[in-house]
């Protein structure tokens, strides 16, 4: 078949539509409808009035949270269109889903949510029941009730696996038809249903599409042919499934899909299975078995809720004819993809409302995480474009804004019906929905266009070619043999008409022929009369068409003229760029020299600064070296100056030995004084600035030594304080030897003192006193003694110091040999002690007495 129009090939003809800028003027804002739920109760409360087709108003009931705050405005929301619970499923799809429809024939990619709180009648709106369809199956029979006259032969559409499409001659689309049909057959069937699967017997099966009775159509271009894809997943728990798989949806080994992006920027989801309808009711059974696998559990809300989002996507793909508007046109890149993606979001729940537990709270968890991603991107959208920002959308943090990124950042139109219902138990719920609302409404999206391959080809060649192949199969019943030889002209047929009549006349009553050949030759002269009116009108057009074409030339010399005046100037431009561009280089040839002499002068720099350091490193070895001469100098002057005070050590030592045998006779004296050979405890005496008498007489067991005093306070001997509060003064001179000793004495609060100055010392806020002496027994070891005492005030205000108790740390070895008893050197050592005291005291004008200690 041959066209009367010249066709230009292809490749001549492909200009596509350049896409409207990305601005404010080429978007169009999200629409938001509302649908609000029938009243389940009579006896249920409403917090929603509806005032106009456009507005509504909440108002918080007595057991919401805002009337316990305080906080009892209303809130008053508008939207596209609002639904009361009179409208039908039918009004709902003219108004919210048929013009997406439409686009979707057309070429346009469209976007439908159901957004709402649990129960309010979601999955009602989007798919209705048995005798109410929802919007998609109305969309699938009003998709199919448009290009049923124009859907191409199965298979020659085949997914590319890359979110795209490759044609296939009828050749392969055949081969894959009987590969489709064989595998049918060898597929084990269920006894309980027949082999055959007819149209009826599907459509009974889907009440939903047999009940749907208004056949409305939308307009298709004749000259291309259209196929069908679904694809059907769930998001569930922040993974993808496809619901359509071939494998036991049951099975462990399931695999969640990845959300890739082609190289259109389109999201869609890898390896889902995409499969090729033919009529609206394969496709809602198709829909049907997914919806089988989908995971519903039940709550103390809703016993049938969804855990997961439903994306149902429609894909339509359409592809011209050829110039003869017979077979599709075998190149890609003339195929048009478009999508109608059917989204059943999952409710928002409050989890104490709900009553979920274990599976079900966690499924809650994702489903409320992921509705306020998607509530954020939209924010976060919002902000960008009313404020000129440039934060970063969050897409990626869940799948179902990140499976729909190309509609918010691309183009395409985007709708959302958010079911409410109405009890004043939801109230909390519905505010939420409500300002999730108003935060979509405000969100632009780019509006969608159609990016259709101008091939230049007649419009309207498959109707010529329809109308040609029914008169050449007319002809070939007739038994005509020009009918094989046949070509069409899609314009005017020039052709005046059959042969001539037989105009042999036999006898000459014969007006039978004469009249016939009147008829013929009026005929034919109409025929030609139509036909030089449509040559004078063709030709008139070629005429015009030569005139434009002319204007057209006439312009591009023009055109061309201006062009080549605009390129000589750019030639001189160049020429003036070129000469700069030579004195630049010589330039940057300069300053590379100059780059270059400056990296000698670093490299010998460098030379320098490393010689420099390696001086350095050998100066100070030789100081190292020098000072471990000087080092070992010093370890020998003090090897040296050690072993000189060894010898004065040891000089003084025996110096110190000559005195305390010298206190050693003292203390006999004492001993030999006082009468007794019992161990005997000095007393301090302190009577502060008094000189009040003391009593000569002589108590038993205790003698009064004065040493420059007089006169002595007379203590309290009966006077008794708590020992928790007790604080010690600890007189430990200065000369002090560390013995060593494992058992040490213990003073929990103390003040240490090195030598006794002043009264004022041992009477300043202390209880206990303790007085520690060091010297050598006759063995020639060292001993340390603490003597212990008690403070007791005066009546002169003052205080004595009462000894009551010695201790004796001395290191003994358990081997050696013992001149005497530990008792009697203990006794020596102490009187020696007390005889050095005694003086030191009356050196100090301090009172001396030495009280019996009490045996055990």
């Amino acid at each position: 078949m041959n066209s009367a129009r010249k066709q230009a090939p292809p490749s001549a003809h492909k200009s596509a539509k350049p896409r409207p800028p990305n601005n404010m003027t080429s978007r169009d804002p999200v629409q938001v409808y509302c649908r609000l739920r029938p009243m389940q109760s009579p006896s249920d409360v409403s917090c929603l009035r509806v005032i106009s087709d456009t507005t509504i108003v909440v108002t918080p009931p007595e057991s919401a949270m805002n009337y316990r705050n305080g906080l009892q405005r209303e809130i008053q929301t508008t939207f596209t269109r609002v639904f009361t619970d009179g409208v039908n499923q039918r009004d709902v799809f003219q108004i919210v889903a048929l013009p997406l429809v439409d686009n979707l024939i057309h070429g346009r990619n469209g976007l439908l949510f159901t957004y709402g709180v649990t129960g309010s009648g979601k999955t009602y709106t989007m798919t209705g029941k048995s005798n109410d369809s929802g919007i998609m199956p109305r969309c699938l029979d009003v998709i199919f009730n448009s290009i049923s006259n124009y859907q191409a032969k199965k298979f020659i559409f085949k997914p590319d696996k890359l979110n795209g499409f490759e044609i296939q001659n009828e050749t392969d689309a055949l081969i894959d038809r009987q590969n489709e049909y064989h595998v049918g057959l060898s597929t084990p069937r269920n006894p309980k249903t027949p082999r055959s699967r007819k149209v009826d017997s599907d459509s009974d099966s889907n009440p939903m599409i047999k009940e749907i009775n208004d056949s409305r159509t939308v307009s298709v271009d004749p000259d291309y042919v259209y196929a069908v894809f679904v694809t059907y997943v769930e998001i569930y728990n922040n993974s993808v499934y496809d619901l359509l798989e071939k494998d036991d949806f049951r099975a462990k080994s399931i695999q969640s899909k990845v959300v890739r992006e082609d190289a259109n920027k389109n999201m869609y989801v890898h390896a889902v299975t995409e499969v090729e309808v033919k009529s609206a009711d394969e496709a809602f059974e198709l829909f049907q078995r997914g919806q089988r696998r989908r995971h519903v559990g039940s709550t103390a809300l809703n016993a049938g809720s969804s855990r997961s989002h439903s994306v149902f996507t429609i894909r339509l793909v359409q592809a011209p004819l050829d110039s003869e508007g017979e077979q599709v046109v075998q190149d890609k890149r003339v195929v048009v993809v478009s999508q109608l993606s059917l989204v059943d979001l999952a409710g928002c729940e409050r989890t104490n409302r709900a009553k979920t537990t274990g599976q079900h709270l966690r499924e809650a968890g994702n489903i409320n995480n992921s509705l306020m991603t998607l509530r954020s991107c939209l924010e976060i959208l919002r902000e960008n474009q009313l404020q000129g920002a440039n934060k970063i959308v969050p897409y990626r943090d869940s799948k179902i804004t990140h499976l729909f990124k190309n509609y918010f950042d691309g183009e395409g139109q985007v709708r959302m019906v958010i079911c409410v219902n109405p009890r004043a138990d939801d109230y909390d719920e519905t505010v939420q929905v409500m300002k999730f609302a108003e935060i979509s409404q405000e969100v632009q999206v780019a509006r969608p266009t159609v990016t259709k391959l101008d091939l230049g080809f007649t419009p309207g060649r498959r109707q010529a070619n329809k109308i040609f192949k029914e008169a050449r199969s007319r002809l070939e019943k007739e038994g005509r043999a020009e009918a094989a030889d046949l070509e069409i002209d899609i314009g005017l047929v020039y052709s005046l008409g059959g042969p001539f009549p037989d105009l042999e006349i036999q006898n000459p009553n014969n007006d039978q022929i004469i009249l016939a050949l009147m008829n013929f030759l009026e005929q034919r002269i109409n025929k030609r009369n139509s036909l030089r009116a449509d040559l004078e009108q063709k030709q008139n057009e070629f005429r015009k068409m030569l005139l434009t074409i002319e204007q057209e030339n006439m312009n591009l010399k023009v055109e061309n003229a201006t062009l080549k005046a605009s390129g000589s100037q750019q030639k001189k431009k160049v020429t003036v760029l070129e000469d700069h561009l030579c004195k630049t280089e010589t330039q940057i040839d300069s300053l590379l020299r100059k780059l270059n002499s400056a990296n000698d002068t670093i490299r010998s720099l460098q030379q320098e600064l490393r010689d420099r350091d390696m001086v350095l490193n050998q100066r100070a070895i030789d100081k190292q070296r020098v000072k471990q001469k000087y080092t070992s100098k010093i370890q020998h002057e003090t090897d040296k100056m050690n072993k000189e005070l060894e010898s004065k050590l040891k000089a003084q030592r025996e110096h110190l030995q000559n005195q305390m045998r010298e206190k050693e006779d003292k203390l006999r004296l004492v001993k030999q004084i006082l009468g007794d050979e019992n161990d005997t405890i000095p007393v301090l005496k302190d009577d502060g600035d008094s000189q009040q008498p003391v009593s000569n007489t002589k108590t038993p067991g205790r003698i009064d030594v004065r040493a420059r005093k007089d006169k002595v306070g007379v203590s309290n001997p009966r006077y008794r304080r708590s020992q928790s509060a007790d604080r010690w003064v600890d007189h430990r001179p200065e000369t002090l030897v560390p013995v060593g000793t494992v058992l040490q004495p213990l003073m929990r609060r103390k003040r240490s003192i090195t030598k006794l100055t002043s009264p004022k010392e041992i009477t300043d806020g202390a209880s206990r006193y303790c007085l520690i002496a060091q010297n050598h027994d006759s063995e020639g070891e060292l001993e340390t003694k603490l003597y212990k005492g008690d403070i007791l005030p005066t009546s002169g205000g003052g205080a004595q110091v009462v000894f009551n108790d010695v201790e004796c740390l001395k290191q003994l070895s358990p081997t050696g040999q013992r001149k005497r008893s530990c008792s009697e050197t203990n006794k020596e050592n102490g009187r020696n002690h007390i005889a050095d005291y005694v003086n030191h005291c009356a050196s100090q004008g301090v009172t001396i007495t030495t009280s019996k200690r009490p045996r055990k």
